[in-house]
């Protein structure tokens, strides 16, 4: 054997997932392929089809280690080295040896393997590594005190996850294929609960996939390949650090979501001399909405801006490019070339660019303005093509000029006239007619090449040009006034349509006319303001304060900041106020109507009150009173027996023992909605509350398997041991016969946890929220059992010391009910500091 062993690791996300069977499974294969294959250490833990599978395969035998009377054994890292097989089969790589050993840590002495030549299949579970560890201490509350550096598990010639479905895996430890019966419940409810299974699972692939990544761009390099190859979408947003960042982030994170293990990177480019402008607030919010979207911020230095993108984007492997349209106007877009979208899309080859719009480059309801009729633009385009169209029709003119060819020359300088007055109106046409009368007399009226009228039709001529030219751009300048004025009425239109829409909607209709009052009419910002509170705001207050009140009735002002109004504009935004006033005034109702609701809900709980006082606590104060009539009218009847009188005398007691407790839980119900429970919270023994309750239910070990070893919480002992009471006669009301009830406690970070097992019908998961609503019995036809108040009673004790009452499914059918309160020390939501 020479040269060094290769490693091969196998990754799971949780224990029991499978991993060390697969590594018997596969030294198994090995072996009947003709390799030397020997277990060097294999930790079973009881799991018999683990156990099975090392029959048949040699198991070097482990060395003892004798630490402070405790006798441990240890892989015998000398015995392996000695016995040299092909594949050495080294179970836990995390593992930590026991004092006194060659190596701390298991991996260390996998490391002397592989140096000996020694192929090692080994196991790990996600927690362990290194650069992971904090992050599953966070998903889960358990630290981890074992972990193999990352560089082990990258040094490995190959990674594998074996990986099993989180609830396949609850499966297995429910049906003690994992852990010993004794420790499931506690596991299931603490560090293999499914929302933490998950996660741990999603860790575990997504390491391995960074890990592939990795090998895949080395792979390239060492071959050469530039070309992008799509294994996964990664999707790179350009942040200029402008307002429209923040939309482009989100499309971008669904982008990158609408595929499996789609990645989001945002990317600022910086200029090297430090003069390209951004607002460093603005950046820092976006790099913050980055991490929060699950994605990584990039800040890069380049002069050219759209190279730099497309460079970082092939770097990075990514698939999409999402850019911004340009708030350049379009003036200086034609001033000063393509924009950057324009270049990166021309530059970016195989990667798709997806150009979005936003509010900064123009809002969707922004109202074009009534002034000139032509615009500025088109002006200057109607003189510069006078200024240049002259002098070349003069030239082309004079190169083919003759004494019959002045009735053709007067027509072109007639049509020149015409085609100026159509671009750029009436001013532009008058320079162009007066220039090309010049032009004509100069050039192609006797005498040539001077500027004299001898005649008074050449001045009738000149005269003829100016009233063409004022006649076609009165035309033109009229045409486009009334294409302005049905472009404003379109914007008016569909802006009043969704004013009317957001005040129809109710909900944020406040906002949404804020937001489209600035938008309308292109302000910095707009700030709805009662008093000292500001209802709703859009955009920024100008920093010199200044801005334009507008009341809105006698409810509040609402404050533009930006340039003032023209008249023109003040009827539009007499609508957006009316419309403000509506929407404040459905507001002030909707906020009076759900005033109202606790009121309407007391009522059905006062109604539901009569009733139950009219129905359930007929039966017991029936039997107390025949009770006692029975004993009353005893004496004109004959003598009572003494078993007639102790009947009539437990049927009273009982009775009203029903009663008081009937009665008990109605007030408590009261105290509930009217939010005037008393509470008294101290520190409570898990162990206090539920021996007491079991008295007082009468139930015994038989039927309560009681395992308690948590720590103090903070409660109410009277409330929690009466919401522990209701919870146990409930399990056991709805248990089969002989089934047992299970109360048992556990630690979850800072919270203690009682839950009470049965396994009966269970609740379907839709109905689960049914059961905790007073007087319902879910089904239950039993007048017998109470008004239906027991799970509403307990959920509103628990919620009012500060914890939570979940349902959840008892593994093998049935349900659990999970009280959860804060550990000693632990302050409640309520108590806890703002």
């Amino acid at each position: 054997m020479s040269g060094r062993g290769r490693l091969r690791v196998l990754l799971g996300a949780a224990p029991g997932v499978g991993k060390t069977y697969a590594m018997l499974e596969e030294g198994a294969r090995l072996q009947n392929e003709g390799a030397d294959v020997v277990v060097a250490v294999v930790e079973t833990h009881g799991r018999a089809a683990t156990l099975r599978m090392t029959r048949g395969l040699e198991a070097v035998p482990r060395r003892s280690v004798r630490h402070r009377d405790v006798e441990l054994t240890e892989m015998d890292l000398d015995a392996v080295l000695a016995r040299r097989p092909d594949v050495a089969l080294v179970d836990e790589l995390a593992h930590t040896n026991a004092p006194g050993s060659r190596h701390e840590k298991r991996w260390q002495d996998v490391r002397e393997l592989l140096d000996a030549g020694i192929d090692v299949i080994s196991t790990v579970n996600i927690q362990h590594i290194e650069s992971l560890n904090d992050v599953v201490e966070q998903i889960t509350g358990a630290p981890q005190r074992e972990t193999v550096p990352d560089e082990v598990l990258r040094a490995a010639d190959q990674v594998e996850v074996v990986d099993l479905a989180p609830q396949a895996l609850r499966d297995r430890l429910a049906g003690g294929l994992v852990y010993p019966a004794e420790r499931v419940d506690a596991a299931l409810s603490n560090y293999f609960r499914l929302g933490n299974l998950t996660a741990l699972r999603e860790l575990a692939l997504l390491w391995l996939a960074d890990e592939v990544d990795q090998a895949l761009k080395d792979y390239r390099a060492e071959h050469g390949i530039e070309r992008r190859w799509e294994a996964r979408e990664r999707v790179v947003v350009t942040l200029t650090g402008g307002p429209e960042g923040e939309t482009l982030l989100r499309r971008g994170a669904r982008i990158a979501a609408r595929s499996a293990g789609g990645q989001l990177l945002a990317v600022h480019v910086t200029s090297q001399d430090g003069l390209r402008a951004a607002h460093p607030a603005a950046l820092a919010e976006q790099r913050a909405l980055v991490e929060k979207l699950g994605g990584t911020f990039h800040q890069v230095v380049g002069e050219d801006v759209p190279r730099a993108l497309v460079e970082f984007a092939r770097s990075v492997d990514a698939t999409q490019l999402v850019l911004g349209v340009s708030r350049r106007s379009r003036l200086a877009a034609l001033l000063t070339g393509p924009g950057i979208g324009a270049t990166v899309i021309r530059e970016s080859g195989d990667i798709d660019v997806h150009i979005v719009t936003h509010s900064a480059a123009g809002g969707r309801f922004a109202l074009p303005r009534l002034g000139g009729a032509l615009s500025a633009r088109r002006r200057l385009a109607g003189f510069a093509l006078a200024m240049v169209g002259g002098p070349l029709l003069t030239w082309l003119l004079v190169s083919f000029r003759s004494t019959e060819s002045i009735t053709s020359d007067v027509l072109s300088y007639q049509l020149l006239v015409v085609v100026v007055a159509l671009v750029g109106g009436i001013w532009p046409a008058l320079w162009a007619a007066v220039l090309s009368g010049i032009t004509l007399d100069y050039f192609f009226v006797e005498p040539l090449f001077t500027i004299t009228v001898q005649e008074p039709l050449h001045l009738l001529a000149l005269g003829l040009y100016v009233t063409i030219a004022i006649l076609v751009s009165f035309v033109v300048d009229r045409a486009a006034r009334k294409t302005r004025a049905a472009r404003r009425a379109a914007a008016e239109s569909e802006l009043l349509q969704t004013v009317s829409g957001s005040v129809l909607r109710g909900s944020g209709a406040v906002e949404a006319l804020v937001e489209r009052a600035r938008e309308a009419f292109g302000l910095a910002g707009v700030r709805l303001v009662a008093g000292d509170v500001v209802l709703a705001t859009s955009g920024e207050p100008l920093p010199d304060g200044r801005h334009t009140p507008v009341p809105i009735g006698e409810r509040a002002v609402l404050e533009l900041h930006g340039a003032d109004l023209p008249a023109s504009e003040r009827r539009l935004l007499a609508v957006i106020v009316a419309q403000l006033d509506a929407a404040l005034a459905h507001r002030d109702l909707a906020e009076v109507a759900s005033g109202l609701e606790p009121l309407a809900a007391s009522d059905r709980v006062r109604s539901a009150l009569l009733s139950a006082l009219s129905h359930d606590l007929r039966r017991p104060l029936a039997a107390a009173t025949a009770a006692v009539g029975g004993l009353r009218s005893a004496p004109l009847d004959g003598p009572l027996s003494e078993d007639d009188r102790a009947e009539l005398l437990a049927t009273a007691d009982e009775s009203l023992a029903t009663l008081a407790a009937l009665v008990t839980d109605l007030l408590d119900v009261s105290r509930l909605q009217a939010g005037a429970l008393a509470i008294s919270v101290s520190t409570v023994d898990a162990a206090d509350v539920v021996l007491p309750a079991l008295d007082e239910l009468g139930l015994g070990p038989a039927t309560v398997d009681l395992a308690l070893a948590a720590p103090p919480m903070r409660a109410d002992p009277v409330l929690l041991q009466r919401a522990v009471v209701n919870l146990l006669a409930n399990a056991v009301r709805h248990s089969p016969d002989g089934a047992r009830v299970r109360i048992a406690s556990s630690a979850f970070g800072d919270m203690v946890e009682l839950r009470i097992v049965d396994h009966g019908a269970g609740v379907p998961a839709d109905r689960r929220d049914d059961i905790f609503v007073p007087f319902q019995r879910l089904g239950d036809t039993d007048n017998t059992t109470g008004l239906g108040l027991g799970l509403a009673l307990s959920k509103g004790f628990v919620e009012g010391m500060g914890g939570t009452l979940t349902p959840e499914d008892t593994p093998g059918g049935g349900l659990t009910m999970v009280i959860a309160l804060p550990a000693a020390g632990q302050a409640s939501p309520e108590e806890a500091p703002e």
